[in-house]
């Protein structure tokens, strides 16, 4: 496969190469941070007599061909000095740029500079958001958190209040490709959704896109979000770290050898479980019980990379993250003891290798290794054991052990062939060779008398593992047809094979941009996609109870498609103006059948139904990124349906997070050099929820040990399902930084306050009974729909620092 990509390599460079046969040469090389040698991501190269212009790839690499002349040459970056470097070009050149930050980066600016348009780029309804202006941001808790900081963007909901999930453009979480180095992340949850996995201390780049999707990416419906991470300093050592009220960080990185080689390692947990089990034992002692409950969760980064040459470089990169919740308890009487343990658990691994080469001044290559693994564990246990006479009379055991999850090893192979200022191909390989745990459900059950054996059950029940392969193939271009018109092209191809099942799939993407008079933009954009792994989960907040499941002969690959068409313009070099319609329709998307969950012993492709969704909507985004007040401003009208035949009489319902209203604005001033303010309001309609609309009398029969038994009861009545809406969502975070330089470091004093107007947001409602007095002084008994909240206003302290 990989031999008959190298021959497709050799043909497209010929065919170009001969497209271009005239006195061109190339200036080719890397674009890194002068400073720290990390490479810089989407860096642009613009030469202005030939109106010609490129970008630097993931790894920093440009390449652009120009008639032989002098040119000058803009190198730009978002928060750094722009460079212009002139050239007689009589022949090809290699040339490595090493930019400075800004001076104005230690607090909030943010320069664009004239190659960055909104205009000029191809691409729609992609937006990057630097981890600089991330981390000055309010958070929950004080907790910098990337995925927070999405939601705040046209098109991204969150599932409720609190919750670090995505939600694109009516989309579901699993249906968002979320890659940390190149590496698919299946669960980005820590503390039950209330934070994400992303460490921002460790990351260097986030690039979000919801549609209008290049032919490289695949594999999920809704949204591409990549995230990379830092590389490491190799000129210095440094390290930076924080202290918050749940928990602690520390970065470091350096050189192993400067110039060549260079690491990261950056670590995170939360220790609020350290601190109370002294407490929490001293509790249970009190009340004559020996034990110990808490939760934790940590993460850990680590990258390293070498450069072998000025044509070879090695990154090594990895990933490992767990959420534990624990509870043990040993309670002892005079003749009884009784034990009782609880744990619940997930966590991901993941980890690349890559190794890039420039074949040429105009053609570069990523060859990439890949393992990624998502487990989830949950365990219930509890015994019982008498006494008589000092000696064990009755003892009891059970146990019950749940645990699913998904691991893969995956291959891929990508080029990059920029044959003129007026083409950018990239191509490429894709394979995955995925192994599937369903759910397997361990049950033991001992009993003993007078310490002889009784019973002894082991069992375990549930699917095996299932082993899946799939494979991917794309072609794309992003060209200037004329000096007003440019297009991205390309083919997605997929396949996917389960045991004699096989499915595949052929994806056109295009995307065009043309300039219209007044330098605005009119953008169009259709995209195709297939996504083959399948995820269940209970759609409630709390906890993860989730499962990856194959694509099989019974349940078929969920495929979309959508279309967008908008504008967008720069005005006066600091405000960037888009507005996009879109329209998605979903198919054969995957929920429980009403009445299954994970815990129904029949196979899993019996628990499931296939339905089909859609979803439309206008966005309107204005952001400013240059000066001392920097912020955005994000709209979005919107609408999302579902429709299965095994639920609500197979009618078509409102998601449940569809959203019709979601505004969100985001502002942070440079004080000083020594103060920042950031602010950020939202406002969002309800969620969709089901609740009863009557309550019907009927007979029950139930059959005990041959019995029947008949009784009166109350059945609730559902009209529609998502027939109710919570009350709409607002919320106002505030933060303000301290900032000090001293001689060897930096320190930053973060207070900040999460829902600083103390608004009591819905979690979720619950029809309950009171009892009211009636003037007679008799009592009476009625049904009341009851609103819960979770987070009322809530400070932070985080002290940061740097050296």
């Amino acid at each position: 496969m990989f031999k008959n990509l190298i021959f497709v390599s050799f043909f497209i460079y010929c065919l170009f190469s001969e497209a271009t046969a005239q006195e061109t040469y190339t200036i080719s090389g890397y674009i890194t941070d002068a400073q720290s040698g990390e490479s810089l991501i989407s860096a642009s190269v613009f030469e202005g007599e030939n109106k010609a212009g490129t970008v630097a790839n993931l790894y920093g690499f440009y390449s652009i061909t120009l008639p032989k002349d002098s040119v000058y040459l803009n190198f730009s970056y978002i928060g750094y000095e722009p460079q212009l470097l002139g050239f007689y070009l009589n022949k090809d050149i290699e040339f490595n740029v090493g930019l400075k930050t800004l001076a104005t980066l230690d607090v909030v600016e943010i320069i664009a500079s004239e190659t960055e348009k909104i205009e000029e780029k191809t691409e729609m309804s992609v937006i990057e958001i630097p981890v600089a202006q991330i981390k000055k941001m309010p958070a929950l808790l004080g907790e910098v958190d990337v995925l927070k900081t999405l939601q705040l963007l046209p098109g991204v909901q969150s599932g409720g209040e609190g919750q670090s999930g995505l939600y694109v453009r009516g989309g579901s979480p699993d249906q968002n490709l979320i890659l940390l180095d190149g590496v698919p992340v299946y669960n980005v949850n820590h503390l039950f959704g209330f934070f994400s996995v992303f460490n921002a201390d460790a990351i260097k780049d986030v690039k979000l896109t919801k549609g209008g999707f290049p032919a490289r990416y695949g594999g999920r419906l809704s949204s591409v979000l990549e995230i990379n991470m830092k590389e490491g300093n190799n000129q210095e050592f440094h390290g930076a770290g924080s202290i918050g009220l749940i928990s602690s960080k520390l970065s470091l990185e350096g050189p192993i050898i400067k110039d060549r080689a260079s690491f990261i390692i950056s670590g995170r947990r939360t220790y609020i479980d350290l601190l109370t089990r002294p407490i929490i034992k001293s509790e249970f002692r009190n009340s004559g019980s020996e034990g110990v409950t808490g939760y934790y969760f940590y993460d850990l980064n680590a990258k390293v990379n070498y450069k072998f040459s000025d044509k070879d470089r090695l990154y090594l990169s990895a990933y490992t993250g767990k959420d534990e919740f624990y509870f043990d308890l040993e309670t002892k009487e005079e003749n009884y003891t009784e034990r009782i343990e609880n744990e619940l658990g997930w966590g991901n691994v993941t980890t690349a290798l890559r190794w890039n080469h420039k074949w040429s001044n105009k053609m570069f290559s990523n060859l990439t290794g890949t393992y990624t693994k998502y487990n989830f564990r949950t365990l219930a246990g509890i015994g019982n054991e008498e006494f008589l006479n000092g000696n064990s009379s009755f003892k009891d055991y059970f146990k019950f052990d749940y645990d699913s999850g998904i691991q893969d090893y995956a291959m891929r192979l990508d080029f990059d062939y920029i044959p003129s200022p007026k083409h950018f191909i990239k191509y490429g390989l894709h394979a995955t060779a995925h192994e599937f745990s369903p759910g397997l459900l361990n049950i033991v059950v001992e009993l003993e008398e007078n310490g002889i054996p009784v019973e002894s059950i082991d069992t375990l029940l549930g699917q095996e593992k299932i082993s899946a392969f799939e494979y991917n193939a794309f072609i794309e271009d992003d060209f200037k047809l004329t000096n007003t018109t440019k297009i991205n092209f390309g083919f997605h191809f997929s396949g996917f094979n389960l045991e004699k099942t096989n499915y595949t799939s052929l994806q056109p993407r295009i995307s065009i941009r043309q300039l219209l008079p007044g330098n605005v933009a009119l953008k169009a954009s259709f995209s195709t996609m297939r996504q083959y792994v399948q995820y269940l989960t209970n759609e409630n907040i709390g906890l993860p109870w989730d499962q990856w499941l194959p694509t099989t002969e019974r349940i078929i690959p969920q495929d979309a498609y959508q279309g967008a068409l908008g504008f967008a313009k720069t005005f006066k070099n600091q405000f960037e103006v888009s507005i996009e319609a879109y329209y998605k329709q979903m198919d054969n998307l995957v929920a429980f059948k009403e009445g299954s969950s994970f815990f129904n012993l029949d196979p899993w492709e019996d628990l499931i139904t296939q339905g089909q969704g859609k979803s439309y909507g206008l966005e309107f985004f204005v952001q400013k990124k240059k000066g001392k007040f920097t912020g955005w401003i994000g709209y979005t009208l919107s609408r999302s349906d579902r429709q299965f035949n095994d639920k609500n009489s197979s009618e078509w319902y409102p998601y449940k997070f569809d959203r019709r209203h979601d505004l969100s604005i985001v502002a942070l001033y440079e004080v000083s050099k020594r103060i920042n303010l950031s602010a950020t309001w939202v406002y969002g309609t309800g969620n969709s929820v089901t609740l009863a609309t009557a309550s019907i009398p009927a007979f029950e029969t139930e059959n005990f040990y041959g019995d029947s038994f008949t009784y009166f009861n109350w059945f609730d009545y559902f009209e529609n399902r998502n027939n109710f809406r919570y009350e709409s969502y607002q919320r106002f975070d505030i933060n303000i930084d301290f900032i000090k330089q001293k001689k060897r470091h930096k320190r930053v004093w973060s207070i900040g306050a999460y829902n600083a107007l103390n608004r009591k947001n819905p979690f979720f409602l619950n029809f309950e009974t009171e009892t009211e007095s009636l003037p007679d002084g008799e009592l009476t008994r009625k049904t009341v729909l009851k609103q819960y909240s979770l987070f009322p206003i809530i400070p932070s302290v985080t002290y940061r620092f740097e050296f």
